[in-house]
């Protein structure tokens, strides 16, 4: 059997457009699950020396935090999205009876962006799931004393987190963090399942058309291989920049 680059090179605009969004939902999807990740990190190392504050935040925010976490990490990113585009959009975005948005609209935006939408929060809640864990991880990595010099000099439990503790730790976070945004622009092709058009959709498509599979599969294989190739020297440049910092520093 004979490979076939004219298929590749017919279909080589949807490979690109496909390309295109994986970027788009990788990137968005690491964005936000990391600013989710710092808040639930944050969240997961709360204490208090008060007894009634102390109870507050251990049923109030670390049980919350690590039930969200323990719920993402724990069950396959596969069904995540499934329950989100098939459960939980339903019920906010919807024409009839929408809670967050019903109406014109509400057909409007499932009709044109609905599978971009359950991609993107169902990829967005399991990365920041991991990120969570990636920043209490970091954190906790930090000396103790840090933190009680900072508080010793008046700052309160935020400001320490944000000048003293996550900037030290940040450092450390990087090789994780890039790891998972490498895990989850791989993992993004299971949103092909709800039918956005990414790498993976494109790949179905063409091999639909032709009953062929190694070309396709093979490409947009190159494709993601580059991709990680990409983001793995983006990662290794901002540890570089961070260390060359730290020794001017």
């Amino acid at each position: 059997m004979h490979f076939r680059w004219g298929i590749i090179i017919e279909y080589m605009p949807l490979f690109i457009t496909g390309a295109k969004m994986t970027l788009i939902i990788t990137v968005l999807s690491v964005m936000m699950g990391t600013v989710i990740g710092l808040l639930m990190g944050i969240a997961r190392l709360a204490r208090s020396r008060h007894a009634v504050a102390g109870a507050l935040l251990r049923y109030g925010v670390r049980l919350p935090a690590s039930a969200y976490v323990t719920f993402f990490r724990g069950t396959p990113l596969f069904v995540q999205i499934m329950l989100m585009h098939f459960g939980l959009m339903p019920l906010l975005i919807s024409p009839v009876d929408g809670w967050l948005i019903h109406g014109e609209a509400a057909r409007m935006l499932r009709q044109e962006y609905g599978p971009f939408l359950s991609g993107l929060v169902a990829l967005t809640l399991n990365a920041g799931a991991y990120i969570t864990e990636i920043f209490r991880a970091g954190i906790q990595s930090i000396d103790r004393g840090q933190f009680e010099a900072a508080r010793s000099l008046g700052l309160g439990y935020a400001q320490a987190m944000r000048f003293v503790l996550v900037p030290q730790a940040f450092r450390r976070m990087l090789p994780p963090l890039g790891n998972e945004a490498i895990t989850l622009l791989k993992d993004s092709s299971l949103v092909s399942a709800i039918g956005l058009s990414e790498l993976a959709y494109a790949a179905r498509t063409v091999a639909g058309v032709y009953s062929r599979y190694w070309e396709p599969y093979l490409a947009i294989s190159l494709v993601y291989l580059m991709l990680t190739l990409l983001l793995a020297a983006g990662v290794a440049l901002l540890e570089r920049r961070f260390a060359a910092g730290r020794s001017h520093g």
